[in-house]
């Protein structure tokens, strides 16, 4: 018969001994997993509501209200007013001297044309065109609303810093909302960024939107109108943004990514080329357009009948532009009216100069 060893005696205890460290190390892991399994809990949690807020936002600040496409028309008479703004460079200076005394823009002259291109829309669609009931405005934030830093002479030149200019213009720009909201009812805001308020020197491709300080204007209208039912905007995060009215179909970009311009077809083969290569991929994509509405070429082209309608700027004729020799032409900005069933049906340019009241 086998006699137990000292070490056999043992060995029940030990595994004992083994058994209840390891129960304890699971448990203790089991604790931790709790404890996180909570935490991660609290966080998912927080960052659906988080999640919510921000499609919220998002949806109300990429969408279309619905006043804009009816499912029918109320009567023949109606219509929607379309407007853009761009190519404002605001804050730059032109000096009259180096211009052979043709044009001056600074803070002030610009002040009274932004004023005047509020008010002639109203002139324009009350007095000049009346008989028709209009639905609200579409005002197409075209980008280049700022000039910017991007060239060392424009920072030795802009009358107030990018900062200074953002503060300064927001307050006058939602003062002309607001007042087409009182005199038309609805006004919705489309805007793209354009290439001169950018934060870099050489243009993006990614985050190109939202590195630029034409995007944030964007938003910081949109908070100031963000309790305000008569008021929309439409902000991408992309270069591009597709607006509905009635049934036409518009593509508002900027225009920058044309290239070409100084042959003798003029602008019409670049903008004809970009436009057919966006609206290529538009059909692909699934969302088709009728008319591109962009800037950037300070040339007011309203040709809708031909799918393309281009802006003036506010500022006008420049130094940059009289170096260039490019055509000139007076600072102006684009007006039409949209209906159902016909699309543009009056196309008018809104002259925002006046010389004996800016005094150069």
């Amino acid at each position: 018969m086998r006699r137990l060893s000292t070490s056999d005696a043992a060995t029940p205890d030990l595994a004992d001994f083994v058994t209840a460290t390891q129960v304890a190390h699971v448990r203790a892991e089991r604790d931790v997993a709790k404890a996180a399994l909570s935490k991660a809990e609290d966080e998912l949690l927080t960052l659906s509501k988080e999640l919510r807020v921000f499609r919220g936002l998002q949806s109300k600040l990429s969408s279309t209200p619905k006043w804009l496409t009816p499912r029918r028309a109320k009567k023949d008479s109606v219509g929607t007013i379309c407007v853009v703004l761009s190519d404002c460079h605001f804050d730059e200076v032109v000096r009259p001297e180096e211009m052979n005394d043709v044009n001056a823009y600074d803070r002030n002259i610009a002040v009274k044309r932004l004023r005047r291109f509020f008010d002639k829309i109203v002139v324009l669609t009350r007095e000049y065109l009346s008989g028709l009931e209009y639905d609200g405005v579409v005002l197409f934030l075209g980008g280049d609303i700022f000039s910017g830093d991007i060239h060392d002479e424009l920072t030795e030149t802009n009358e107030d810093t990018m900062l200074g200019s953002l503060l300064f213009w927001s307050e006058h720009i939602a003062s002309g909302i607001a007042m087409l909201a009182d005199e038309f009812g609805k006004v919705h805001v489309p805007c793209v960024v354009g290439n001169h308020s950018r934060r870099t020197r050489k243009p993006r491709s990614k985050l190109r939107a939202r590195d630029n300080f034409d995007w944030f204007l964007a938003h910081q209208l949109a908070l100031m109108f963000n309790d305000d039912d008569h008021v929309s905007f439409q902000i991408p995060e992309s270069t591009d943004a597709i607006v509905p009215v009635y049934d036409t179909t518009y593509l508002l970009t900027h225009g920058d990514q044309a290239r070409g311009g100084q042959g003798i077809g003029g602008l019409w083969p670049p903008l004809l080329r970009m436009r057919a290569k966006k609206l290529q991929n538009y059909e692909a994509m699934g969302s088709p357009f009728d008319i591109m509405v962009c800037g950037h070429w300070h040339q007011l082209i309203q040709a809708a009948s031909n799918g393309l309608i281009v802006n003036g700027s506010t500022k006008g004729f420049d130094e940059f532009a009289s170096t260039m020799n490019f055509g000139f032409e007076p600072p102006q900005q684009a007006l039409w009216i949209t209906v159902p069933g016909n699309g543009v049906v009056w196309q008018a340019p809104i002259l925002v100069a006046d010389r004996k009241s800016e005094r150069w």
